[in-house]
């Protein structure tokens, strides 16, 4: 909904806001000389574009009327309700705490939390007015500019994604990215120049193939587009590629949008018809969706000319998603009443935000100690998730890796102390194994246990490190943690076919990851005829660390198959 649209608006809603938020800011200049309520109008448009409700785009046009001007709380209720009044105090809080320190980000991050508990749509409108602040960010004093893109880059970036708005996210991170990492930046546009509009080149080039293909096969698409690799995005991947440009192959990706899920399948199978895929370097999202709930399905082809290209291919209404996140969903819910309306989108819309404010209640409510409950926020908040289920049918919102004593101290910590097994999907698994989305897990307790120092070294959640310490130190064997402590090593098994150079590959991912190496030896592998087979023992037991080489090595085209093991 662009500014013309705002004005012509039918709902008599966004009209009066408009009207009153225009006057309210009548005179007030933006640092860059600019009206002061062009900052307001941009943040509402930014909401009518991931189709929010009215009263959402009213309080977005509102947003900054009771910091900025004369007018009260008050006034607002009396012109508009308690829910437009509700929602422009909840963004006001937000904005009254800035990222300066450990104690001060804490506070900000509480008062994220606070506002997100009480309802959504205030995260929704701080998270489109911090976009246009981003965008203008040029306008303010060097050391002010550098403290904004910090915390955007480190809080509502992450937390956008979270949200599953993946878009925004991304625009996030790269308008933040020239103030918090200026030289990375700058060394990026040199490197670069002019690649993104040779790559788009290519890409128009083979397009009119791909549409008479699809056409062809009876499926007419929605769109055909190009989606260029966020500049922040590229530099994290050139990192794991030795800052070689040549070896990305999605700087620009060319997205297919259809009709229907059964459509995508069936282009995945034209595109694989007219250009061979890339062995490994296909990824079904749609079929297993990622933990922020991203969906789309990914291919990387051989194409004329022997340059690779990344297809990405969705539906309309999975791409609104992933662009929208959980705007989306909420667009859902307010479609009621309507022929739009989706009783089970509108629920999922429901459920979700449902957990995300039991959630965060509890996390308010436990802790006191700033370091802990930012570690907390880290791990527990920012991390990607997985769902467990509970024998009555609870769904369980945990960090990826956690284990069943970690589901057990999330239930309570009472649970947790007195755990001495759990049940998997029915079947006995040890303490230390790593849950799975959609596992239902039972916990098998005793009374009066107590918690095994060891169980610190598999944990994942701060809420379960900090009961199990507490129950440690109460019980007198805190002083026994570090003296019990085993070192574990692990045994990485790779099979690859043999090339000069593997070795020194492989033994620079390990030692980029702070990974010692024990011991490497290879031999011939008789089973897998002219490949390798090379094992290697290193010092660590971290299974997050061990999974982050095995997806760096994976990325090494001599390598065939990995296993690991603990030793």
């Amino acid at each position: 909904m662009k500014t013309a649209t705002l004005l012509q608006s039918k709902s008599d809603l966004i009209q009066r806001a408009y009207a009153f938020a225009e006057k309210a800011h009548a005179g007030q200049k933006r640092k860059s000389g600019e009206p002061y309520f062009n900052h307001c109008l941009k943040t509402a448009e930014e909401l009518a574009r991931w189709k929010l409700d009215e009263t959402t785009i009213a309080a977005g046009l509102l947003h900054d009327v009771i910091e900025n001007t004369d007018y009260t709380a008050e006034d607002i209720e009396q012109e508009f309700g308690p829910d437009i009044k509700r929602l422009v105090e909840g963004v006001t809080k937000l904005g009254t705490v800035k990222y300066r320190g450990v104690e001060t980000q804490v506070e900000n991050l509480r008062k994220l939390i606070l506002a997100m508990a009480e309802d959504i749509r205030v995260i929704l409108i701080k998270l489109a007015d911090r976009l246009h602040n981003m965008r203008t960010l040029n306008a303010l004093p060097p050391t002010k500019q550098k403290r904004i893109a910090l915390e955007t880059m480190e809080i509502y970036a992450p937390l956008a994604y979270r949200l599953g708005m993946q878009k925004l996210s991304g625009q996030l991170e790269d308008l933040s990215f020239p103030y918090v990492y200026p030289t990375e930046y700058r060394w990026l546009l040199a490197n670069i120049k002019g690649r993104y509009e040779k790559r788009e080149a290519f890409l128009m080039k083979i397009r009119p193939l791909v549409l008479k293909a699809l056409k062809e096969n009876g499926i007419e698409p929605v769109a055909l587009d190009f989606r260029a690799k966020r500049y922040t995005s590229l530099y994290k991947k050139l990192l794991r590629y030795e800052m070689d440009i040549d070896k990305i192959h999605d700087l620009v990706a060319f997205r297919i949008i259809v009709k229907t899920i059964e459509d995508c399948y069936a282009a995945l199978g034209v595109i694989h018809n007219l250009w061979p895929p890339v062995p490994g370097r296909i990824k079904d999202y749609i079929a297993m969706p990622k933990p922020n709930g991203y969906r789309s399905i990914h291919t990387t082809i051989i194409c004329t000319e022997g340059e690779f290209v990344e297809f990405q291919i969705r539906t309309d209404q999975i791409h609104q998603e992933v662009e929208n996140g959980i705007a989306a969903h909420w667009a859902y819910v307010e479609t009621k009443g309507t022929k739009n309306y989706s009783r089970r989108l509108a629920t999922l819309a429901t459920n979700k935000e449902i957990a995300w404010v039991e959630q965060l209640r509890a996390w308010q409510k436990q802790f006191t100690d700033p370091k802990e409950f930012i570690d907390s926020l880290k791990i527990d908040f920012l991390k990607d998730r997985i769902f467990a289920i509970t024998p009555k049918g609870e769904v369980i919102d945990l960090p990826q890796g956690a284990t069943p004593v970690d589901f057990a101290y999330h239930i309570h910590s009472d649970i947790g102390n007195e755990c001495i097994g759990a049940k998997v999907n029915g079947k006995i698994v040890p303490l230390d194994y790593e849950l799975h989305s959609s596992d239902i897990v039972e916990i098998i307790t005793q009374k009066n246990k107590k918690p095994s120092p060891s169980w610190l070294e598999f944990v994942k959640t701060a809420t379960a490190k900090g009961h199990i310490r507490e129950a440690l130190r109460k019980s007198g064997l805190q002083g026994r943690i570090l003296s019990e402590k085993r070192k574990k090593q692990t045994e990485l098994k790779i099979t690859a076919a043999h090339q000069f150079g593997l070795m020194k590959k492989i033994s620079g991912i390990l030692s980029r990851s702070h990974v010692n190496i024990i011991s490497m030896d290879s031999t011939a592998s008789r089973r897998r005829g002219h490949f390798y087979l090379i094992k290697i023992r290193c010092d660590t037991s971290d299974k997050d660390k061990i999974l982050k080489i095995i997806l760096k090595l994976k990325e090494l085209k001599e390598i065939k198959e990995i296993d690991s093991r603990f030793v």
